[in-house]
């Protein structure tokens, strides 16, 4: 018979180290590749565990006492670089692999043009990412993390078992998650009960992302935060809890598609200088499909985060972790 043995982190501290420990050493695995400019996947693993460790940083800020470098600011700030060179990587694929191919022959020469212009952007983001890795803030988050990790210095809470603070930790960022005022776009009041406005045509659709698009930008970024942070803890909570940070993944997804094809058709029309429907007819309405698809997914996740029964739940499963973590 098989003895049923006590997970061997307890403590808020114990979960710090190993965030944070697991997160730096995945940054520094890729970066030679990176500096190297070897393999895009690469950069999008070490821009991940970056952004990772961030989380990590901050959410067990109240545990842990880490040298100045290994900030919250620090760490966001190369990782929005490493983000820049991803972001034109994400676009070329895009472009090379969803669109192109769907493309009558005089639009595909035609793109020519767009992807000379985003190799010379890559070009000027490489270069500025490959000195971020060589600067002093870089330099000195590596050698703040690695003293940490030799030595640890934490702060009283640290101290404190997981289970009594779990709740406390995950909850305001749910709150946050839920109060954002992306849920409410394209939406109306009917005596106070919000009604999901449906059936819209794309032109509608259209207007709406371009007068509330950064909106729901902004939506997105809280579900990519929230999930990350949730990620954290997987291990202490059961299938209910697995089944909302794989549902914030599916948000962040979706409104993801939708922002990345609005920032394309953007980009498109800085480089040929007008609008793409002009020189790119097939492609525009290709975009303008893909964004109307998104929103036809987008919509049944929004009203079920609307309704009360919900978000209730949500915030019951965060102060119900699995029972052995709470002992």
């Amino acid at each position: 018979m098989k003895l049923a043995t006590q997970p061997t982190v307890k403590t808020l501290g114990d979960y710090a180290y190993q965030a944070i420990q697991k997160h730096f050493k995945k940054t520094l695995k890729w970066e030679k590749s990176v500096k190297k400019d070897e393999d895009p996947e690469a950069l999008h693993q070490m821009r991940v565990a970056m952004r990772r460790l961030r989380t990590a940083v901050t959410r067990f800020g109240v545990a842990v006492d880490l040298p100045k470098p290994v900030s919250d600011k620090n760490i966001g700030k190369i990782a929005r670089r490493l983000g820049s060179l991803r972001d034109l990587d994400v676009l070329k694929e895009s472009l090379e692999n969803n669109y192109k191919p769907n493309l009558p022959r005089k639009e595909q020469e035609s793109l020519q043009t767009a992807f000379a212009a985003l190799a010379k952007q890559r070009e000027d983001v490489l270069s500025s990412v490959q000195k971020t890795l060589k600067d002093e803030p870089y330099k000195s988050l590596k050698e703040g993390s690695e003293k940490w990790l030799e030595k640890p210095s934490y702060q009283p809470l640290a101290n404190v078992s997981i289970g009594q603070v779990l709740p406390d930790l995950l909850l305001p960022e749910v709150s946050n998650f839920l109060l954002h005022p992306g849920w409410l776009i394209g939406t109306e009041f009917v005596e106070s009960e919000v009604k999901i406005r449906k059936n819209w045509e794309r032109e509608k659709i259209e207007q709406q992302l371009t007068t509330e698009g950064e909106i729901l930008h902004s939506l997105r970024k809280e579900a990519k935060r929230i999930r990350y942070q949730m990620e954290l803890f997987t291990d202490l909570y059961g299938e209910s809890y697995a089944a909302y940070v794989t549902e914030v993944k599916n948000i962040q997804e979706i409104l993801g598609i939708m922002q990345d094809s609005v920032v394309l058709g953007d980009w498109l029309g800085d480089i040929f200088k007008s609008e793409i429907q002009t020189q790119l007819p097939t492609l525009a309405n290709l975009l303008t499909e893909n964004r109307y698809q998104s929103w036809q997914q987008w919509q049944p996740l929004q009203e079920r985060y609307l309704k009360t029964e919900t978000r209730h739940s949500f915030h019951l499963t965060i102060l119900h972790p699995l029972s052995g973590v709470i002992n």
